[in-house]
């Protein structure tokens, strides 16, 4: 198969892997609406600033499955249906999984580096980083397929990925917001830094 191009109907079945990542992410974010003033679940499950008083090292995994508001999660998983089945499809679960969550605590480390290094007090929730490790992913194997911006606009993977690359780096310094843009380079960074290391050796790693 050639990495230049994708042709959506080679794959039809939903992996094992993304079913599952669907299913836990839509569960807690009704579990945490469902639960509101009884069990607060983002005590618990979102990352937390290490060494703060609600922080736990397992919420270096559970946060990235834990979401503010239906906005937030339908748009992560809609990305993760439609990137991660051709990419699991392609490399089987276990190489999957092993990616996903890989992206997902290379945003961690980032954001909450840049956040201890500005003595920000941040709170991390969303698949966001481990979403933008997919997108890179799908970009550098099929560089040329076209993309639909605002599901209008057609735009090659390559220009669309390194576009929202640049965007959220000047978000990252300028904006003054509530998203976790450096979350979202830090996936990203991981992303391409495992897709390189893939390349190189030519072999199976996980």
């Amino acid at each position: 198969m050639s990495f230049q191009e994708f042709k959506p109907r080679q794959f039809q079945q939903l992996p094992m892997v993304v079913k599952n990542i669907l299913i836990i992410n839509v569960v807690l974010f009704a579990g945490r609406w469902l639960l509101e003033g009884k069990i607060d679940l983002d005590r618990y499950l979102d990352l937390f600033p290490i060494g703060t008083e609600y922080f736990k090292p397992h919420q270096f995994i559970t946060y990235m499955f834990m979401h503010a508001d239906l906005p937030h999660i339908f748009l992560n998983m809609l990305a993760v249906y439609m990137f991660g089945s051709i990419l699991e499809n392609l490399w089987g679960p276990k190489r999957f999984l092993n990616f996903y969550i890989l992206c997902g605590l290379g945003a961690a480390a980032l954001q909450l580096g840049i956040s201890a290094f500005n003595n920000e007090y941040t709170i991390l929730l969303g698949a966001s980083g481990a979403v933008f490790g997919l997108l890179v992913a799908f970009a550098m194997m099929f560089p040329n397929t076209e993309l639909q911006l605002y599901f209008v606009i057609p735009v090659k993977a390559k220009y669309l990925v390194t576009a929202y690359a640049v965007f959220e780096l000047y978000n990252g310094f300028f904006a003054h917001d509530n998203v976790a843009h450096f979350a979202h380079l830090g996936g990203l960074v991981v992303g391409v830094i495992i897709m390189l290391i893939w390349k190189r050796n030519k072999t199976f790693f996980f």
